[in-house]
């Protein structure tokens, strides 16, 4: 094969090669992804995102709120949940703007740091012709041993030092760029540590009452709200039963408290039944989770006798209302009472129900609606009773610390007369001749279990991330350069062959630059006797200014 010639007879050269469209289109898309501008963008983005998580209710966390919004906004709900706006932290908006976070830290940091790898293995670069244009300019007497022992006083200040000749080189500040990446780094590895916590960590949340004969497993089924990882199974749970053995608080004399302590009996397996103490900010560690104190109140003892002479006894939490004085309201139900002896059939129609306020401390004189001390000095609880159909049998799911309204507005439970206070062993005889007495109280505590594999990871993270960060911050890039026994310039000593020319560059702003160089002159001058240092225009102490750092920047020509 022959060179195309041209007229002439010269080899036309050879055509271009056209670029493959795809390869430049992602490696454009890779640009821009791994620019400074997209990564602000994203965590501005991020930012954003994160908003309908802490505005509206989340299904994960409380879903009986997310079912009150349904209530409250029933045309707006629904558009929200299909958006994923009740499970904001999990909706595929929120995962792609994290995982495209993430994919620009990494595509960020490896060249970064593949650079200052680079440049910490380099040595400082030579000193340019003319020390004299650069902002710190000085020219001093040689100190004995010339070269050497100028490298000498800058290495024991801590200066990277070359040596060329008569000329040192020096280079100070690489901390503001380990403290960047380092920042970034940290960073990338929170965002790991929150996918582990995301994927394999574990939640729930339950209410446990002192003295109960049954005690709560570390079963799914057992917890009141659940937020399970997607990679986590229900035989992935650690398996232990905790029981509630007693709950201790001491208020301070304004009702602030001032110590919480729960007593618990710990059932693990292959271990004996142990008792472990915990409180707010001790929590109980357990192998594979951990148990913390979430709150606390009051379980009201309710008995109920049917006109068979049948007695039935309610515990139900009832849930403070989040006063200092712990008001708390609830729902005591009896849907098993007046079943006629000879069939032993239930009569929905004649069911009973209670809800009321629990006061530790009841005020002396109406109106009974806020406990005056979170303590029981005068307990009282204050309750209304109904009967008829409670909608129990209907399938549909309820609360069960509070009364399902629709059951009375539609006239299937029927109040019973006026409210009625009851103090501990009172009694209260209803219309039908069955009564309700309060028998007293027992203690409760609400509990959060948890397991996070991401938590370590996460909290050495952050220190390290706050650690980069302050380097980042309080770290300057300068570099110093000597020359023995070169010229003077103009103004400066006489003596050409014992002296120094010094001059500075600080590579980022840094206002205490001058009194640093002026400190280093003085201290290789033998204490600043044998010369005085000189700004460019002949000014002792800082420099002249941004612009003359930049012109002298661009004359160096050396990153």
């Amino acid at each position: 094969m022959t060179a195309v010639q041209d007229r002439t007879g010269t080899p036309a050269p050879a055509p271009r090669r056209r670029p493959n469209p795809v390869l430049a289109l992602l490696r454009n898309s890779w640009r821009q992804i791994t620019s400074m501008r997209t990564a602000l963008l994203l965590l501005f983005l991020l930012a954003v995102a994160a908003i309908p998580g802490s505005v509206l209710p989340q299904r994960g966390v409380n879903p009986e709120d997310v079912r009150d919004y349904y209530a409250a906004y029933p045309d707006l709900a629904p558009v929200l949940d299909r958006i994923g706006a009740f499970d904001a932290f999990g909706s595929v908006w929120f995962s792609a703007i994290y995982l495209l976070l993430f994919t620009s830290l990494v595509g960020c940091i490896l060249p970064r740091l593949r650079d200052h790898v680079r440049a910490l293995r380099m040595t400082p670069p030579a000193a340019p012709k003319r020390l004299d244009r650069l902002p710190q300019h000085a020219v001093l007497a040689a100190p004995a041993g010339g070269a050497e022992a100028i490298a000498a006083t800058l290495r024991k200040r801590r200066w990277r030092v070359a040596v060329r000749g008569d000329e040192v080189s020096a280079e100070k500040g690489y901390l503001k760029e380990t403290g960047n990446l380092l920042f970034h780094l940290s960073l990338v590895a929170v965002l790991i540590a929150f996918a582990l916590g995301s994927w394999y960590g574990w939640s729930g949340n339950r209410l446990l009452v002192a003295g109960e004969d049954k005690a709560f497993c570390n079963t799914r089924q057992q917890y009141a709200e659940t937020d399970i990882g997607p990679r986590v199974a229900d035989a992935d749970l650690p398996g232990f039963c905790l029981t509630l053995d007693e709950f201790e608080a001491r208020f301070l004399a304004d009702g602030q408290p001032e110590f919480f302590n729960a007593r618990v009996g710990v059932e693990e397996p292959g271990r004996e039944l142990r008792s472990a103490d915990f409180s707010v900010n001790s929590p109980l560690r357990l192998d594979g989770a951990n148990v913390y104190l979430l709150g606390h109140g009051y379980a009201p003892e309710i008995r109920y006798t049917d006109r068979n002479g049948r007695a039935q006894t309610s515990v139900v939490p009832f849930l403070t209302t989040g006063d200092m004085g712990l008001t708390s309201e609830g729902l005591a139900a009896f849907p098993d009472v007046n079943v006629d002896p000879a069939t032993g059939e239930r009569n929905p129609e004649l069911q009973m129900a209670f809800e009321g306020i629990y006061l530790p401390t009841a005020p002396q004189e109406p109106p009974y609606v806020r406990s005056e001390y979170p303590t029981e000095r005068n307990p009282a609880v204050f309750l209304i009773g109904y009967r008829g159909n409670l909608g129990l049998d209907a399938g549909i799911p309820g609360s069960i610390y509070r009364l399902d309204q629709r059951q009375v507005t539609t006239g299937k439970l029927t109040q019973l007369g006026e409210a009625k206070l009851l103090r501990p062993g009172e009694k209260w005889t209803l219309d039908d001749g069955t009564s309700v007495e309060f028998l007293g109280t027992r203690r409760y505590v609400t509990l959060s279990v948890r397991h996070d594999p991401g938590s370590t990871m996460m909290l050495v993270s952050c220190g390290f991330l706050l650690v980069g960060l302050l380097g980042s911050l309080f770290g300057r890039r300068r570099r110093v350069f000597f020359r023995v026994g070169a010229a003077p310039a103009s103004g400066s000593p006489t003596g050409s062959s014992s002296l120094v020319e010094a001059g500075g560059l600080p590579r980022t702003d840094h206002p205490g630059f001058a009194d640093e160089f002026a400190a280093l002159v003085a201290a290789i001058g033998d204490g600043g006797r044998a010369g005085t240092p000189t700004g460019v225009d002949g000014d002792t102490g800082a420099g002249t200014g941004r612009a003359d750092q930049d012109r002298a920047r661009t004359r160096e020509g050396t990153e």
